[in-house]
């Protein structure tokens, strides 16, 4: 890879406030005029936020056909949004990425690991995160704090959150140096405090 800006990525379960982070590491950022670039998966780009529409609220469809659609909107936000953005030196943050598919479609819906890393490496380029924020918390607390089911992946059975949670888990014990795990029912603020102190150190240097 060549010389590029920040790429931190956060995920989580539902309801485990990850866009709050999100606006909160990216208002710190901003209060130090760095350039700042926050986005979403599925979305980010028109394509994306079409697919985001028809997966978060359509009807289901089979795993197989939702690894490629997230994938498809992945690629959008790479080529649009997440490289340019990198290649400016800016700080990227992004709501979701390539662990979420781990977690939601191999962990979760059982697709073979060997397919979705397939896919992830189709989608991204072999683009990975700098850091990734895992906001951890019980399935059961993050769907009573989400409220009511407001899209397909909310609405799922216990057991597949659970599902999900063991992926985030896995994936970073497998990598700790790339992986903060953090308690989402801490206090925002305190969250955001541990979030920075990872970021910082991380930031280009001119």
């Amino acid at each position: 890879m060549v010389a590029r800006g920040l790429f931190v990525v956060f995920e989580g379960g539902e309801g485990a406030g990850k866009s709050t982070q999100v606006s909160l590491a990216a208002e710190r950022a901003r209060a130090l005029d760095l350039e700042v670039v926050t986005c979403r998966e599925p979305g980010g780009t028109p394509f994306g936020e079409a697919i985001r529409a028809a997966l978060l609220h359509g009807e289901g469809t089979s795993a197989r056909a939702e690894l490629l659609a997230f994938s498809a909107a992945r690629a959008a936000l790479v080529d649009e949004v997440i490289a340019p953005a990198l290649g400016r030196g800016a700080l990227v943050l992004c709501d979701r990425f390539t662990a979420s598919t781990v977690a939601y479609q191999q962990y979760g819906r059982g697709l073979e690991a060997a397919l979705v890393e397939h896919a992830i490496e189709l989608a991204t380029g072999g683009l990975r995160p700098d850091l990734q924020v895992l906001l951890d918390l019980p399935p059961a607390r993050g769907l009573e704090r989400a409220g009511a089911a407001s899209d397909r992946f909310e609405a799922e059975r216990l057991g597949f959150h659970e599902r999900v949670r063991a992926g985030f888990l896995a994936q970073a014990a497998d990598d700790p140096g790339h992986w903060l795990v953090l308690d989402a029912e801490a206090p925002p603020e305190a969250l955001a405090s541990a979030v920075w102190s990872a970021i910082e150190p991380r930031l280009p240097r001119s």
